[in-house]
């Protein structure tokens, strides 16, 4: 495995894959040297593993980047908390073998003077875009960076983070960007609760309560499989089930069309697939999730 810290450096690696590709390069060529990508920003568990290992499946090179982005944090937010564990990131890394791991500073990837942004408003301005000011603006921009510097054949991404990866989707889309974006299921506890990074900022007590949304939106779902058309009535529900929790405080939920993100009063034949999204605060900590249902 290749610990890469340079733009050009990286860059120039996967230029050289992409030249084997096109049969321009005087290097063997592997199978079809397709070049897939999973960028984090590290803290690593088993649902990274999980895109990792998907990507193995549609790729020859894998590389892996882990970049904890300011540009998507607010102010108020857990920027300088946000948890590191670089080294024992790039142990686990090499113990599942990938090609590459790209960890460049900030300074790297927002030179001085640094001043361009992407940014989807109809997408990014409802759900968590309506309490994280900026913060897709930041994902936009680090993920369009990132495809430019390794120039991913097929890049994964977590269904845990839906918004993001549909809004991701529609930029690659718009920009012509030409990668395929494979998402993959959420990846969850025994008990329920989605994966992620920042689990461990739960107490005990919070992490026990944090199981409350994965029942809501599994009672959700139950209501909608029975019926219910009125998304008022089954918000309503989610509501009360999960403020029974002690430690909850609950920033959103929604039931919106996917895709489109537009939220919905009543369900038809027409909703299609729907996306039943959350966030919740237990203390400190702000959690996701979400599922899909077929109307």
């Amino acid at each position: 495995m290749r610990i890469i810290k340079k733009v050009s450096e990286m860059k120039a690696l996967c230029t050289e894959i992409k030249l084997k590709q096109s049969g321009t390069s005087k290097a063997p060529a592997k199978k079809s040297n397709s070049i897939g990508f999973v960028p984090t920003m590290g803290a690593l568990h088993q649902g990274h593993i999980s895109l990792i290992e998907t990507v193995k499946l549609h790729s020859d090179f894998i590389v892996v980047s882990i970049f904890v982005n300011p540009l998507q944090f607010g102010v108020a937010e857990d920027l300088n908390a946000y948890p590191r564990n670089i080294e024992i990131d790039i142990e686990l890394l090499k113990s599942i073998g990938i090609d590459a791991l790209f960890i460049p500073d900030t300074e790297e990837i927002y030179p001085e003077g640094y001043n361009t942004y992407i940014e989807l408003p109809n997408l990014s301005n409802v759900l968590c875009g309506k309490s994280r000011a900026g913060h897709f603006r930041g994902v936009c921009t680090i993920v369009c960076k990132l495809f430019n510097i390794v120039i991913p054949d097929i890049a994964v991404f977590g269904e845990k983070d839906a918004q993001q990866a549909i809004i991701i989707k529609k930029m690659v889309a718009d920009l012509n960007l030409g990668v395929k974006i494979i998402t993959i299921p959420t990846v969850r506890e025994p008990d329920g609760l989605a994966m992620s990074s920042r689990n461990v900022y739960l107490s005990p007590q919070e992490r026990k309560e944090a199981t409350i949304l994965y029942q809501s939106l599994q009672m959700a779902k139950n209501l909608i499989t029975n019926g219910e058309r009125d998304t008022r009535k089954i918000k309503a529900q989610m509501h009360a089930l999960i403020s029974s929790s002690q430690t909850a405080k609950i920033d959103y939920i929604e039931i919106v069309r996917k895709n489109t993100l537009v939220s919905l009063d009543t369900l038809d034949t027409l909703s299609s697939e729907l996306l039943i999204a959350i966030a919740v605060w237990f203390g400190k900590t702000r959690l996701i999730d979400n599922i899909t249902v077929s109307c």
